[in-house]
């Protein structure tokens, strides 16, 4: 179990989202008490804020190939998305 901020930063993008599904079965199936629902909640919070951290710097890596008039590529742009 990840629960404390340090733990969850060290996590692999791939790692923190099988977390992530793993605490939203669990709410999901309502055996978890009031008190368990909190802290996954919580932790579940933080797994996502990592996770779209994770993907908004790999999205910042991505370049995009321009192609000219004539098919050929002529350069790369940032990915921005779209």
């Amino acid at each position: 179990m990840a629960a404390d901020p340090e733990q969850i930063e060290q996590l692999s993008f791939e790692d923190a989202l099988k977390r992530l599904e793993a605490i939203v079965q669990r709410l999901e199936s309502g055996e978890a008490s009031l008190e368990e629902s909190i802290r996954l909640y919580g932790e579940g919070d933080r797994l996502r804020k990592q996770c779209e951290g994770r993907l908004a710097a790999a999205q910042a890596r991505i370049e995009r190939i321009v192609a000219g008039a004539d098919g050929r590529a002529t350069g790369t742009q940032p990915f921005d998305g779209k």
